[in-house]
């Protein structure tokens, strides 16, 4: 068993989702997530009710699953992100698992 983290700019969630299907993965987590780049440290904390927002929508999945799904999910991001023109690819790590409950 895996645990997979999955990482995305809103603009390709459903992708993402579709993904995840094609892959197997049928049962997954997910979370609405500010994306940071380069930002510096003292914008995280400058202010208590910030006048602007500081980072990109972005999404978090995450799934315990069969390492033969992880496989053909890892294979399917790659082949996205190297179709599509973007500066902000899927990102993607593979976590084993060593005891479950």
């Amino acid at each position: 068993m895996k645990m997979i983290i999955v990482t995305t700019v809103e603009e390709y969630k459903k992708d993402v989702l579709k993904i995840f299907k094609k892959a197997g993965v049928e049962s997954f987590s997910g979370s609405d997530i500010d994306g940071y780049k380069g930002a510096a440290p003292l914008m995280y904390t400058s202010s208590w009710f910030p006048s602007e927002k500081g980072g990109a929508a972005s999404n978090m999945f995450f799934s315990f699953t069969e390492e033969e799904k992880v496989t053909e999910l890892f294979k399917l991001l790659k082949q996205f992100n190297e179709e599509s023109e973007t500066t902000n690819p899927i990102k993607a790590v593979e976590i084993p698992i060593e005891r479950t409950v």
